[in-house]
């Protein structure tokens, strides 16, 4: 059974990331006071007890010279009596169906590495992120900014200009600072990091409002997100759904069609794609991870 947490709930969320993730008590602390929030974590519960859970963290995303909402999921852990029950894909596509009430078109993961990115696959997460990509010396804005609001002025400034990545507000960033000096500012690099469209339809019209000269139709396939199967026409700038038959350019998977909205490394797809979709460098950084 799958509930959102509460009040009554809380600490077993708590005690559930403790034992998956070991995470220090002072790193605990700053994250449940600054980024933890009952609403946007869902418990998977057994026998009255809490044994799964993920959290959707809200945030704004840069996309094609736009801003979208987006969660990042964040603290994907399930109790190790638990596993292998199917209890977090129940959650994660619950968590889909909550993102297309709140009107959140996209999921965003970090993955703990490498061997669990087959896992998320299965529910259409791919690849839109790299590793390594230098990030801003948080440490050295401390040092020359004269307080945290000028600190995050230049902070910001940094990630308010690109496309394809996670904006952070004042608040983030305040946790962000304080997590940091934590564990002594280390150097921070982007993150590899996955993605996952929910509403194919939101963020194709956004696509189309940037590139009014694309004419193009995408036959979209989905197996899991069903209003997600449609061939969608591109047009003078517009998007509407097509029941005709007629030509359809490409014929695509979510995951395939989240890397090439997101221009993750579009230059590696055919002439057809690469044409149509412009490559982008997609960052993440600073989630608290």
């Amino acid at each position: 059974m799958i509930h959102y947490a509460d009040n009554t709930t809380r600490q077993q969320v708590y005690d559930m990331w403790k034992t998956v993730f070991g995470d220090s008590d002072e790193y605990m602390e700053i994250y449940f006071r600054e980024k933890y929030r009952n609403e946007n974590t869902l418990i998977y519960f057994e026998s009255g007890k809490a044994v799964s859970s993920l959290q959707m963290l809200p945030f704004d995303f840069s996309f094609h010279g736009s801003e979208i909402p987006v969660a990042y999921f964040s603290g994907l852990c399930t109790l190790p009596e638990a596993r292998k029950k199917g209890f977090m894909g129940a959650l994660i596509k619950k968590s889909f169906g909550e993102m297309d009430e709140k009107g959140i078109p996209l999921a965003i993961l970090v993955p703990q590495d490498k061997t669990v990115m087959k896992f998320y696959r299965q529910f259409g997460f791919t690849q839109t992120f790299d590793a390594g990509a230098p990030l801003p010396d948080l440490q050295k804005i401390m040092v020359e900014s004269e307080n945290l609001h000028n600190a995050y002025e230049i902070f910001d400034s940094f990630f308010r200009q690109r496309d394809m990545t996670v904006q952070k507000t004042p608040d983030d960033f305040r946790a962000i600072v304080e997590e940091a000096a934590l564990f002594d500012f280390p150097v921070k690099k982007g993150l590899m990091a996955m993605s996952r469209i929910t509403d194919a339809e939101k963020l194709l019209i956004i696509f189309a409002k940037k590139y009014p000269q694309i004419k193009v139709s995408v036959k979209v396939s989905d197996p899991i997100i069903g209003k997600n199967n449609a061939v969608f026409v591109i047009k003078n700038g517009s998007v509407s759904k097509s029941s005709k038959k007629e030509t359809t350019h490409f014929y695509v998977e979510i995951d395939a069609l989240t890397q090439l909205l997101l221009g993750y490394r579009t230059s590696e797809f055919s002439n057809d794609y690469r044409l149509v979709f412009p490559e982008k460098q997609p960052l993440i950084g600073f989630m608290m991870e």
